[in-house]
């Protein structure tokens, strides 16, 4: 007959012959107990093959190693691969990140944070929808528990942001487009889901001044996350319509820019910088889909490892320390223009 199953550890520590205290101190820290000891348990272990319920130690404990990092949607493929980022870091470093979404949703994202709640998390690491999270909510969370936000900022709220610096990117976008053809237009949604995407229009305006230049600004109708056929719907009613007046459209993020690609080619329209082109479309934020849309898009890279990497490392600082960061702290890193066929 095999080895009794063991259901927790106090059932592994009264088969090993080993106290419960001792059992659970090994269990914190290995190191912390004798070697002796140590070379026991590990041998018990073995013989028994018991894993520890880490979920239900964590509990336990009065701070516990969970860290939640919420973002708006992991369907969004810019998300996935900034929350692996930061679930990675979170792992490098000692802990067990929980990843949620909120799937677009802004009552989830509140949901997801009062589930939080009941898990005791260490701190929590949350990229908010911004206008559309439940301020009162995110509050509540901020002062109850370490909290950094990434990716997108809500004033005064939480110990530390980090992103990506609009601005910079934006500007960095348009002194290329200006200088290699047409002025760009500015494609963007009447009703914005992320403070980016206001940082975005705030920065087109103030960079197309300082280059001598009038703004236009084109604005879609819709709500919501299906960027791609909104970009694609409204995208292609203003392009058949001829209402771009430069042949070049600078669009606020690249899955709107994927969608107005999608109905360029539908109009037959050609995209690129060739002097047999029609249009140059280009986008914001490195989408991974972005290198492999016909033709490639222009666009900007946010770095997404030093956004990750920055505010794991705000939050561990918090908790090594047992304390609040003293003064709100804010740093955005720079974009990298990525240029490709489509401008």
């Amino acid at each position: 007959m095999g080895q009794p199953k063991i259901r927790n550890m106090e059932e592994f520590a009264a088969i090993s012959g080993i106290s419960r205290p001792t059992v659970s101190k090994y269990f914190n820290d290995p190191e912390s107990v004798r070697a002796t000891t140590r070379a026991k348990i590990e041998a018990a272990l073995k013989k028994y093959d018991y894993q520890p319920n880490v979920f239900a130690m964590n509990q336990n404990r009065r701070t516990t190693k969970n860290i939640g990092v919420v973002v708006p949607n992991l369907a969004d493929p810019f998300f996935s691969e900034i929350g692996r980022r930061v679930e990675l870091a979170c792992i490098k470093a000692g802990y067990s990140p929980i990843l949620l979404s909120s799937h677009g949703s802004a009552d989830m994202e509140r949901d997801n944070l009062n589930s939080l709640r009941s898990l005791k998390p260490a701190g929590i690491l949350l990229a908010p929808f911004g206008r559309m999270s439940d301020e009162a909510a995110v509050r509540d969370i901020d002062r109850d528990f370490p909290l950094v936000l990434f990716d997108a900022n809500m004033s005064g709220i939480g110990q530390a942001f980090a992103g990506t610096d609009n601005a910079q990117s934006v500007d960095l976008m348009v002194e290329y487009l200006c200088r290699s053809g047409e002025p760009p237009c500015f494609f963007e949604m009447k009703t914005p889901t992320n403070p980016n995407a206001n940082k975005r229009h705030q920065a087109y305006v103030e960079s197309m001044e300082r280059h001598g230049q009038v703004p236009r600004i084109f604005q879609a109708d819709g709500e919501g996350w299906n960027f791609e056929e909104i970009g694609s719907t409204e995208g292609g009613r203003l392009l058949s319509s001829r209402a771009f007046s430069t042949n070049t459209v600078l669009c606020s993020n690249d899955r709107l820019a994927i969608g107005m690609l999608s109905a360029a080619y539908g109009l037959g329209l050609c995209v690129g910088h060739g002097a047999d082109c029609d249009l140059r479309i280009a986008g914001h934020d490195d989408h991974p889909f972005s290198r492999f849309t016909c033709p490639p898009l222009t666009t900007i890279a946010q770095d997404y490892e030093a956004i990750a990497n920055h505010a794991v490392s705000e939050l561990f600082g918090m908790l090594e320390n047992d304390e609040r960061l003293s003064d709100r702290t804010e740093t955005t890193f720079e974009g990298r223009l990525v240029m490709r066929d489509s401008a």
